[in-house]
């Protein structure tokens, strides 16, 4: 599951970029880019992957992710009801789209405040209908009342107190590239190769570490051992290749990094609460 940096940048002279994706399946790459992404989902169901958390998505949910949050949306309909569309909208902005100091005003400071926790990864529970219509309204608007409209959006979700943070603040610092080399140097690393053997020692020592300092400097920073993390991102490889349904769990087990069906069962039951067949099972059911 190679992590792809994704250019969301304006291509029309415009301070933030709105679409609707309407396809048979969503775009299935594990990615980023330096924009935050405003989602509403409006007609789909599947998992979406963001930072290290993994959970079920639907019609209705509104999310909103920081810049640089590595994320993917894993639909399931195009799995099990095939010709279907899948729909959502995509809003992409720049923290200081309008402009570097105009969120740091008093007025505007819970907005700014909002972009913070969107670093996260941040959900909006028991969102009103009326919410979605105006965003979905904001879409047929152009230039200055397009801008407002989105404003006022912004304000009512930055009022929000049914909110849910979706990763931790471990797995956000281990991709600030810019102030962390040696830490996205391993993260990726670990991306590249999670489905094969990983030692702790070879990982170590690309650090320029001993594996014992390694593994506490890997603890302080990400807040969960090295072997769990490893073990998280290889699992969620596993279920997404569950919900695609092309392969069998024993196949799964060794296709995300696993070299044992019993160390397989106990890492997924411990992280995803279930066995891989109960949760193969359940997501089939729903269909």
């Amino acid at each position: 599951m190679k992590l792809h940096l994704l250019d969301r940048g304006n291509l029309n002279n415009r301070s933030f970029t709105t679409k609707v994706n309407d396809y048979p399946y969503f775009l299935k790459i594990w990615h980023y880019h330096p924009e935050l992404e405003l989602v509403v989902i409006l007609k789909n169901e599947g998992t979406c992957f963001v930072g290290d958390n993994i959970e079920k998505f639907e019609s209705g949910d509104i999310v909103l992710l920081g810049k640089n949050l590595p994320h993917m949306w894993l639909n399931e309909d195009d799995f099990f009801k095939a010709g279907v569309n899948q729909s959502a909208i995509a809003i992409h902005f720049k923290e200081d789209y309008l402009g570097t100091t105009f969120f740091e005003t008093p007025e505007m400071e819970h907005i700014l405040a909002l972009f913070k926790k969107a670093r996260f990864g941040l959900k909006f529970l028991e969102v009103p209908k009326k919410t979605i219509k105006e965003i979905k309204s904001m879409l047929k608007l152009e230039g200055y009342e397009k801008t407002i409209s989105f404003l006022n959006i912004l304000n009512k979700l930055a009022r929000s107190k049914q909110t849910k943070s979706l990763t931790n603040e471990g797995f956000i610092n281990s991709f600030k590239t810019t102030q962390n080399q040696t830490q996205d140097k391993v993260l990726t690393y670990i991306f590249k190769n999670f489905n094969r053997v990983i030692t702790l020692t070879e990982v170590a020592e690309l650090a320029h570490m001993n594996p014992t300092a390694f593994s506490r400097y890997f603890k302080r920073t990400n807040r969960k051992t090295f072997s769990r993390y490893l073990a998280e991102v290889r699992i969620g490889y596993a279920c997404k290749l569950l919900l695609e349904n092309k392969h069998n769990i024993s196949s799964i087990c060794y296709k995300s990094g696993f070299n044992n069906i019993s160390n397989f069962n106990r890492q997924f039951k411990l992280i995803m609460n279930c066995s891989p067949s109960t949760y193969s099972n359940k997501h089939t059911n729903n269909h």
